[in-house]
């Protein structure tokens, strides 16, 4: 990318914070900034011998590109490089700025990522004002979906404390799983919103639950409990952090309790970026995109806040952490001609005809 990106006369910064590099590139001297954003690492294959050809050698069979990352995200990264070559060459003195935000630290811990390169942007006065995310947004065809916004992500890790002993003599031991029953079965139960226009309602999941010695007659010391939240504009993080603190509280356990607020939800509402998305997808691909903010996070939660209008518009996501991941071949220059048009918006320049 590097390279290529060099070829087009971009300024280039990789930039490295702990074991995760990073790339910063950005071509033009003034202007608003319309940056392309995703990410080169990827989640691990699963079992390699369920893959119908190596998940790390890409392979075209019946329509179809193999591999792991192949949806999420490196054909959006292809696409944008493409899209900006082509662009470029036809519009050399282009106004504006382009910039592209790469990142190898999203699928992880995202700590060293995106969100260290807007910490860096910001210290240098550098902003973008629209982001198109590479993510898979689409669901059935190219283009038929587009994210405008994420809900927030709260997670927590919660230990019910209670004290081991023999079942046999339960007046001689707290039992922490029975403790945990009533708020456990009122988390569940309790509507924590009505979502809006924009967002469905915030959603409570318990993901793991882990308590025993593995003997049946001991009667366990303390009940581990993870889960999260996907929360709407309508409730804040902290709203929700006092309401589960009062249901514990209510229901008298010994606890403690760890929250972890892994991003804000974010909107971006009908703008230039947003409509220029809409009628590049009509124009290329001939379909109508739907807005949406479902699915998980993505790195937009570290760029939105800053106040740049952001959409994520990818290919296919029905595949993606799959076995098989795979993306349609004849998708791949389809969303590149949608980037395309998307600058050609957004720069202010002429209207490209799908083709060219």
């Amino acid at each position: 990318m590097i390279e290529r990106l060099k070829a087009l006369d971009f300024q280039i910064e990789p930039l490295v914070f702990g074991e995760v590099t990073n790339l910063w590139a950005i071509r033009g001297n003034q202007g608003p900034v319309l940056a392309f954003a995703g990410h080169t690492d990827v989640v691990p294959t699963g079992p390699v011998d369920e893959w119908i050809s190596h998940p790390f050698e890409p392979t075209i069979r019946d329509g179809y590109l193999y591999g792991r990352g192949a949806a999420d995200m490196k054909s959006s990264l292809a696409a944008m490089i493409v899209a900006t070559e082509r662009f470029v060459s036809l519009y050399p003195d282009h106004p504006g700025r382009i910039a592209f935000l790469v990142t190898s630290d999203e699928e992880g811990p995202a700590v060293n990522g995106t969100v260290k390169v807007m910490e860096y942007l910001s210290e240098h006065n550098q902003y973008i004002d629209w982001c198109v995310v590479g993510e898979p947004s689409s669901s059935e065809q190219l283009g038929d979906t587009i994210k405008n916004g994420r809900r927030g992500s709260l997670g927590a890790d919660l230990t019910v404390h209670g004290i081991q002993g023999h079942v046999a003599y339960p007046h001689q031991a707290v039992n922490p799983i029975h403790a945990a029953c009533g708020f456990l079965n009122e988390l569940v139960l309790t509507t924590w919103d009505e979502g809006n226009e924009y967002f469905p309602a915030t959603t409570f999941q318990i993901s793991n639950i882990n308590a025993g010695t593995g003997a049946t007659n001991v009667i366990p010391g303390s009940l581990k409990i993870q889960f999260n939240f996907r929360f709407s504009t309508e409730v804040t993080a902290e709203q929700l952090k006092q309401r589960t603190e009062a249901i514990l509280d209510k229901h008298k356990v010994n606890y403690s309790l760890l929250w972890t607020l892994s991003g804000q939800p974010f909107l971006t509402e009908k703008g230039i970026l947003v409509q220029a998305a809409i009628d590049a997808v009509k124009q290329v691909a001939g379909r109508t995109p739907e807005l949406s903010t479902a699915g998980g996070t993505s790195d937009g939660r570290f760029i939105a806040p800053t106040g740049t209008e952001l959409i994520e518009l990818g290919p296919g996501n029905n595949t993606i952490h799959k076995i098989n991941e795979c993306v349609r071949v004849e998708d791949l220059d389809t969303l590149a001609l949608v980037y395309q048009q998307i600058m050609a918006t957004v720069l202010k320049s002429t209207p490209i005809r799908p083709g060219l």
